[in-house]
């Protein structure tokens, strides 16, 4: 006997009570198709218009009703901090000509962890350190545009 699935569909309203958490590292949030596991054992089936991706805090809900909370998984990020608003923006340029997904705050710079793209950034002076959290990253200009 097959354990119960359910479906995920669409939004649920900010504020909506929620019963599950899924708990899902960026990669994962990207997709629109996905099968995966509440943080509470279910197994969910994720059908979601393309070129959403999910953030922390999301809620999602389906044909049963079920609402289950998005959370960002803690992933290896390499952090760059710097006051140089100009090193600051050579970093994000050099980045995002790579079409690296950027989280960024004031003189923070965070993305997925990768030695190639820590060696760039340090050839331009910066030193980065890593860290476990969940990854954020801008939500990009072009809605769709696959990284």
């Amino acid at each position: 006997m097959s354990e119960p699935m359910y479906s995920l569909t669409e939004s649920a309203a900010p504020g909506t009570p929620h019963g599950d958490t899924l708990t899902l590292p960026y990669d994962a949030r990207q997709k629109s198709r996905l099968l995966a596991r509440t943080d509470g054992g279910a197994q969910v089936g994720l059908f979601l218009p393309r070129g959403k991706v999910l953030r922390g805090g999301d809620l999602l809900t389906g044909p049963t009703g079920e609402v289950v909370a998005v959370r960002s998984a803690p992933e290896a990020l390499s952090v760059v901090k710097t006051g140089d608003a100009l090193l600051f923006a050579r970093a994000c340029y050099h980045l995002g000509n790579r079409h690296v997904a950027l989280q960024i705050a004031p003189g923070e710079l965070r993305y997925l962890a990768d030695p190639v793209l820590d060696g760039m950034v340090r050839g331009l002076g910066l030193d980065p350190a890593h860290e476990s959290a969940p990854f954020e990253p801008e939500a990009g200009a072009y809605h769709g545009h696959g990284h």
